[in-house]
């Protein structure tokens, strides 16, 4: 579940090398908890996972001369990917151990880490299972504050579980981008509220035409490079863009 958020303003996706090909490649690991008797709801999850990695963003080790500073820079100078994940029981805690931080929902809990290379994974994250990340809602999500962050999805892609988080994470970390100084700490002192939901069939074309931050995914995984997988609808980005009514 390894993905690469490119803004639609980009030029085609991926179509060309660029520079943050030939820059050694990161990727940020987030562990999902999933114990047998108990997982989380599936919308739960993904919003947990948007909010773990607006944390660790906006957590002060990773700027400055911070101790994740290094790692998150050269991270961002590359293709940003993450992975998400499973762990349960002894796994969970051993993931625990590791730099990182925990971010809990109403149901779920997510663990994101610093950048690691690719080929560098901490061994009690690298034996860690990708797949197994289906979740499902006990019951639909309600309807999403209009007035709040709304990462919406795709309608035509079946995604799994794990595959979403990272796209959520991605859209999340899209939107954080584009805001000011001001609107970033006005979210984060918030508790990053955000909703991610699934939209409409007739309302995806506007979304993707809004100039609103869009995630197109690079294709290693489940889906077709270039689909465009969410859309980030911040309340502080919608002045002056396209109607999304």
């Amino acid at each position: 579940m390894s993905e690469d958020p490119t803004p639609v303003s980009d030029s085609p996706f991926r179509s060309e090398p660029s520079a943050r090909d030939a820059a050694p490649q990161f990727v940020m690991p987030l562990v999902v908890r999933i114990e047998r008797t108990d997982p989380p709801a599936r919308t739960d999850a993904l919003e947990t996972a948007a909010r773990a990695v607006l944390t660790i963003l906006a957590d002060e080790r990773s700027a400055d001369d911070g101790e994740w500073a290094r790692a998150m820079r050269d991270w961002q100078d590359a293709r940003i990917r993450k992975v998400v994940r499973r762990a349960r029981g002894a796994e969970w805690r051993r993931a625990e151990a590791l730099p990182g931080i925990t971010v809990t929902g109403k149901s779920a809990q997510v663990r994101v880490f610093p950048p690691v290379p690719l080929d560098g994974w901490p061994k009690d994250l690298a034996r860690l299972q990708v797949s197994g990340t289906d979740l499902d809602d006990p019951e639909p999500p309600v309807d999403a504050d209009a007035t709040a962050p709304v990462l919406w999805l795709n309608p035509e892609l079946g995604m799994s579980a794990g595959k979403a988080m990272a796209q959520a994470g991605h859209a999340a970390q899209l939107a954080w981008w584009e805001l000011s100084g001001e609107e970033r700490a006005a979210w984060r002192d918030a508790g990053f509220p955000l909703a991610v939901r699934t939209a409409e069939a007739a309302r995806w074309p506007g979304l993707t035409g809004s100039g609103l931050p869009l995630v197109r995914d690079a294709g290693f995984t489940e889906i077709a490079p270039g689909s465009c997988t969410v859309v980030a609808d911040h309340p502080a980005l919608r002045r002056g863009r396209r109607d999304l009514s």
